[in-house]
């Protein structure tokens, strides 16, 4: 297979540049329905030899499993990707009768313990690098913090973990060179803002909340990424599958509303004679904080067709037909715009 020339970013200051298409590896590792693992395998060779050259992961995914499937895969590449992984999560062994599997269908036998301390940030890199038999990770995250996933009064007590080590541990890591690149990845902006008071991050990986469909992203948060030059990666491009057809929104039934939108917008997509989930996944990277889109593709099949998304043509009238119908936050950043 020939290698793709996909234009590549550069990650806030650091030296790391990623191709504007990553692969996430979420979905591979069985979420809602099962993806057998020579198939997940196979879809991160698939990745690997198109020319994409960014990987996330995650210890949550599959409580284990995705990180395993990667490692299989980047132990035997020829040139490694650029690879991230998370923090914020450590795995314990439990019975799997006991087991609490959330939404995956055939995870490893671990249960996960929120920790967001020095020594949990510690020790949940070190358990990430032995799952994937790697010594090398480039970009650490600090996973799904926020009250999004934990609460107001939940969450409390973990940022002050955070706050009070976990930070200072991400700092020695990059400083020292284990990593190059440390960040959030989170399905809320308002806890970035919050990230941002803590000190400096070269990256955030934020899911759902800049798309085609949502931008409340805009202004405070991407504004403030450019102005202290941290890059965003998009996670959740497509909205939990709202803009491929399907029928979820943020993991559950999409409200009426926000189906009205997706069918509004598509009405336009259909004008320029562009696919919806082509123009959802190109849409992100108008944006100059944006270095990355992420889809999470289930088979080197789907990914096919995510790229043959990423080769069709949009023109720059069908983002500002978008914009002029307010179908798009106001002073969204895209092609053809007068200033």
């Amino acid at each position: 297979m020939t290698q793709r020339a996909f234009e590549k970013r550069r990650i806030g200051e650091t030296a790391l540049e990623v191709t504007t298409l990553g692969l996430g590896c979420a979905s591979l590792a069985g979420i809602f329905s099962a993806v057998p693992a020579d198939q997940a395998r196979a879809t991160v060779r698939h990745a690997l030899a198109t020319g994409i050259n960014y990987v996330d992961t995650a210890p949550q995914y599959g409580l284990g499993r995705s990180e395993h499937l990667v490692g299989d895969v980047l132990r035997e590449a020829r040139s490694r990707p650029i690879l991230s992984t998370k923090v914020g999560r450590l795995l314990r062994p439990v019975d799997p009768a006991a087991q609490d599997k959330g939404n995956w269908i055939d995870p490893l036998p671990f249960n996960q313990q929120y920790d967001y301390s020095y020594d949990g940030v510690m020790r949940s890199f070190e358990d990430s690098q032995q799952r994937l038999g790697l010594e090398k990770v480039d970009i650490l995250y600090v996973h799904d913090i926020g009250t999004a996933t934990h609460g107001v009064e939940g969450n409390k007590p973990l940022w002050a973990q955070l706050a009070g080590g976990g930070y200072k541990a991400l700092r020695e890591l990059r400083d020292a060179g284990v990593v190059k690149a440390i960040g959030l990845g989170v399905n809320e902006w308002q806890i970035l803002m919050d990230a941002f008071a803590l000190g400096d991050w070269d990256v955030f990986l934020l899911a759902g909340r800049y798309t085609l469909l949502e931008q409340t992203s805009l202004t405070p948060f991407m504004t403030t990424c450019i102005a202290r030059k941290a890059s965003v990666v998009i996670g959740g491009p497509f909205n939990s599958g709202i803009l491929v057809g399907g029928d979820k929104f943020n993991y559950a039934k999409a409200p009426e509303d926000v189906v009205a939108r997706v069918r509004a917008i598509e009405t336009v997509c259909k004008e320029f004679g562009v696919p919806l989930p082509a123009a959802a996944l190109q849409f992100p990277l108008t944006h100059p904080a944006v270095c990355n889109v992420l889809p999470g593709p289930r088979s080197p099949e789907e990914l096919d067709g995510i790229l043959d998304w990423w080769d069709a043509h949009i023109p720059d009238a069908l983002w500002t037909t978008l914009a002029e119908k307010g179908l798009l936050a106001e002073g969204t950043p895209i092609p053809g715009a007068t200033a």
